[in-house]
């Protein structure tokens, strides 16, 4: 966790030239970003949840259709891609074996297939037609931690050239997204300052047998990577919800006491998210705020606040998983 800012910063900075994304070392033409219909992120687990970051920040920013398979399934299939189709696969080890068959299967219907992985040499390397590395170092727990965070950032430098490439991105926009990106290390550094609160607030949940976590739109994509995470390491059963969808009969799961995770750094949809907050509270759930207010002037709606530093709302999540990790 702690070696984060150093891992996204070595996987960002050989690939940012003048302020703009550049994969001139990587040997990605620009010809590879050129006239893609649509894309297809495949992946197991927490690379996955990295992918459905990626599929967010995109499909919002460039209007591109942009779908997550989970590999293990896409093998079997008959995948909707034709040659326009972009196919990015994510591993950290580049050997997980579904992502490894799910590529092989792809590689016959398009030539426009990228895998981002952590092991140089690798089988999904060396197989797919392009391959963008991520240098985050061995990822020593089987818990990805720092391999997710720097997926997320390279789906972020190929989200802005492909905004570049394609026109739906002006230069200075790009710019000024590659320099909010160079400044997700020093929002990390400052998150894991808070790492002794933390600790404080994990010995609330020690005896916890159900947690929630609940957010909308990027947020809602990082909850699933934080129910996870609770998931592998704590053996604590958790699960994610698009906040809008728990009045949808998910909301019969919150009981007294029980732990709910609510993330609310997208503004366009704070005040749905206090709202939904207001809900599960009414039920007698135990709320852990995660948002980028300094205080909360409603004290009532959560029982802990977690403010995090202000950052543009599209880079929340690289401190919201710090936490959640």
């Amino acid at each position: 966790i702690h070696e984060q800012p150093a891992a996204i910063t070595k996987t960002i900075t050989p690939r940012i030239k003048d302020s703009l994304p550049d994969f001139t070392e990587d040997g990605i033409p620009d010809s590879f970003f050129e006239d893609v219909s649509d894309i297809t992120i495949v992946a197991c687990g927490t690379a996955m949840y990295a992918g459905m970051i990626g599929k967010t920040m995109i499909q919002n920013r460039l209007h591109i259709p942009v779908t997550v398979a989970i590999a293990s399934e896409f093998r079997y299939e008959e995948p909707v891609i034709s040659d326009k189709s972009m196919v990015v696969f994510v591993s950290q080890s580049g050997e997980t074996i579904d992502t490894l068959e799910a590529l092989r299967l792809a590689n016959k219907y398009t030539k426009k297939t990228l895998s981002i992985v952590n092991v140089k040499g690798s089988s999904i390397a060396r197989e797919s037609n392009y391959v963008l590395y991520t240098h985050a170092g061995p990822e020593i727990a089987v818990a990805s931690t720092k391999a997710y965070t720097v997926q997320a950032a390279s789906f972020y430098l190929l989200g802005c050239k492909l905004g570049l490439v394609s026109g739906k991105m002006t230069e200075a926009d790009a710019k000024e997204f590659i320099e909010n990106l160079q400044e997700v290390p020093n929002l990390i550094e400052s998150v894991i300052t808070q790492a002794p609160e933390i600790e404080q607030l994990t010995k609330r949940m020690v005896n916890a047998t159900n947690a929630f976590y609940i957010g909308r739109g990027l947020d809602y994509t990082l909850c699933m990577e934080g129910a996870l995470k609770l998931k592998e390491i704590s053996y604590i059963h958790a699960e994610a919800y698009a906040a809008g969808e728990l009045k949808h009969g998910t909301i019969a799961l919150i009981s007294e006491g029980v732990p709910v995770i609510a993330v609310a750094t997208q503004s366009h949809v704070y005040s749905k998210v206090i709202s939904n907050i207001r809900e599960v509270k009414a039920r007698g759930a135990y709320v852990i705020l995660l948002s980028k207010d300094k205080d909360i002037t409603d004290k009532s709606i959560c029982d802990v606040h977690i403010s995090l530093p202000q950052a543009p709302d599209e880079f929340a999540i690289f401190e919201s998983v710090i936490i959640c990790q």
